[in-house]
C-alpha cells in the first residue's frame, strides 16, 4: 500500500523527513540507488554543473538530441511552475503518478535511510528514466557537484557552464574552491568541458587529478558572430552561418558552443546532424531567462540570483532596454550576496518594490533595509502582504514606456508566471 495518493503529499512529507533541506553528500542516495537499479540499463548520461548557464545547457541538448529523433530524459531543478517540470521526457513532464510510484520504490528500498526532499527528486528522476528506454538523460547538478546526490551516476560527459561565488556556506567563499566542488563531476578518460572563458586553476589541477580529458572554451573551440548568424569552430569540425539561440544573451553563445563541443565528444554513441544542432539551437525552452512578457507595461523575467548572473543581466539591459526608465521587483535569499547584486545593477534601477516570499530562507525586509541603506538607495518600497501587491504597486509607478524587472529569486519569476497561469 502506498504511502500517500497524491503529489503533494509525498513532497509535504519530503520537506520534514530529513533534519536539514540541504545535506551534500552521496552515501545516503548512492546506497538507496543501488537497490532501486541495476548498472547495466544507464542511459548515456551528460552531466552538467555551474554557478550559472546549467538550465540553459541543458536546454540546448535537449533541443538537440529532440530533434535528431533520440528519447531524451531531462533532471533540472528547482521548478518554476510545477515539480513536474523537474523530470521531462522528449520535453514534456512525467504525471503526477509516474513520479509518485517512483517515490514509492524509493521509499520501500530506503527501509531507515533518511533522504532529503533533493535526494527524493533525483533518485525518482533516474529511476524513471532507468524504466523509459532513453536515448540519452540529461542531468542538471543542484548544487556544486562533488557531492550532489546527481554525482551517484558516472557520466559519458561532464559539463561546467561557469564558476561564480554562489553558495558559500556550501561550496566555500573562493571560484578556487567553488571550482574544485564542481569538478568533482570529471571522471577518467571522460570528456570534461568547460564554457568559462576565465576558469580557475582548480578546475585544471582535478582534471589532472582524476585523468579525465579537459577541453576549454577559446582554447579548444571557439565561437565567432557574423552578418548572418555566428559560427563555431574546433580542431576538426567547424559549423557556419548557426542560427542565433532561442535564449537571449551573449553568454547563450557561450553556452551554446558548449553544448556543440559536447555533441561533438558524443557522436560515435550519439550521432547528431548539422540540421538537427539548427534546431536544437533555435526551439530550446527555458522560463525566466531574459524572458519579455509582453504586457501593457512590459515584464521582463530573470531568474539572476548572485553577481554573476546580475552583471549578465546588466550587459543585457544596457544592449536592448538602455532608453527604458526600469522599475524593480526584487527578493532575494539571505544566503546571497545581496549587497553586491544591488551595487551591481542600482544605476539602471529607478525605483524598487521588494516582494514578500514564503519560504524560510528569504531575506527579511530588516536585512534587505541595511542592504539599500549600506548602498544609499532611498527609493525602495516595502511592506507588501504579497508578490502580487509590489508588482501592482510597481505597474502603478510605471509608464507605458517603462520596463518593470522581476528578478533576484526563481520563487519571484514562479509567482509572476503562475498568476498570469491562472489569470
Amino acid at each position: 500500500m502506498s504511502r500517500f495518493d497524491s503529489l503533494q503529499a509525498w513532497l509535504d512529507w519530503q520537506e520534514e523527513l530529513h533534519p536539514r533541506a540541504i545535506d551534500l553528500g552521496l552515501s545516503r542516495a548512492a546506497l538507496v540507488f543501488q537497490k532501486l537499479n541495476r548498472a547495466d540499463i544507464k542511459p548515456v548520461t551528460i552531466t552538467v554543473a555551474g554557478t550559472n548557464g546549467k538550465g540553459s545547457c541543458v536546454a540546448f541538448l535537449e533541443g538537440i538530441y529532440k530533434a535528431q529523433g533520440y528519447k531524451v530524459g531531462t533532471y533540472t531543478s528547482p521548478h518554476i511552475l510545477k515539480y513536474n517540470e523537474r523530470i521531462k521526457i522528449d520535453g514534456v513532464p512525467v504525471s503526477d503518478e509516474l513520479i509518485c510510484q517512483a517515490f514509492e520504490r524509493i521509499d520501500k528500498a530506503r527501509d531507515d535511510v533518511s533522504l532529503s526532499y533533493f535526494e527524493f527528486g533525483t533518485l525518482a528522476a533516474l529511476d524513471i528514466f532507468s524504466r523509459a528506454k532513453l536515448d540519452v538523460q540529461l542531468l542538471e547538478v543542484g548544487l556544486g557537484g562533488r557531492l550532489d546526490a546527481v554525482n551517484i551516476v558516472d557520466p559519458d560527459v561532464a559539463i561546467v557552464s561557469s564558476i561564480d561565488i554562489d553558495h558559500v556556506d556550501w561550496l566555500g567563499g573562493t571560484r578556487e574552491a567553488i571550482g574544485r566542488e564542481k569538478a568533482g563531476i570529471f571522471r577518467k578518460n571522460i570528456p570534461a568541458i568547460i564554457g568559462d572563458l576565465e576558469p580557475p586553476q582548480s578546475l585544471f589541477q582535478c582534471a589532472k587529478e582524476k585523468q579525465a580529458l579537459l577541453f576549454c572554451l577559446g582554447k579548444d573551440f571557439s565561437y565567432e558572430k557574423s552578418l548572418l548568424g555566428w559560427n563555431w569552430h574546433c580542431i576538426n569540425q567547424s559549423y557556419t552561418d548557426l542560427p542565433y539561440p532561442v535564449l537571449k544573451g551573449e553568454h547563450q553563445f557561450r553556452n551554446a558552443s558548449t553544448v556543440i563541443f559536447a555533441v561533438m565528444q558524443m557522436q560515435k554513441l550519439l550521432p547528431v546532424s548539422e540540421k538537427a544542432i539548427h534546431q536544437g539551437l533555435k526551439n530550446a525552452q527555458l522560463l525566466g531567462r531574459f524572458q519579455l512578457c509582453e504586457e501593457n507595461i512590459p515584464v521582463l523575467l530573470d531568474v539572476a540570483h548572485n553577481p554573476q548572473a546580475v552583471r549578465t543581466l546588466v550587459e543585457h539591459l544596457s544592449e536592448n532596454f538602455a532608453d527604458k526608465k526600469i522599475h524593480a521587483v526584487f527578493s532575494m535569499m539571505k544566503d546571497k550576496d545581496i549587497n553586491c547584486v544591488i551595487e551591481l545593477i542600482k544605476d539602471k534601477i529607478s525605483d524598487w518594490f521588494i516582494a514578500p516570499l514564503k519560504n524560510s530562507r528569504a531575506a527579511t525586509e530588516e536585512m534587505m533595509q541595511a542592504c539599500f541603506k549600506k548602498q544609499n538607495i532611498n527609493q525602495v518600497a516595502m511592506g507588501f502582504e504579497s508578490f502580487n501587491e509590489a508588482y501592482s504597486a510597481a505597474k502603478q509607478h510605471a509608464g507605458q514606456d517603462d520596463l518593470i524587472l522581476i528578478f533576484g529569486s526563481f520563487f519571484l519569476v514562479s509567482e509572476y508566471l503562475a498568476d498570469k497561469k491562472i489569470s
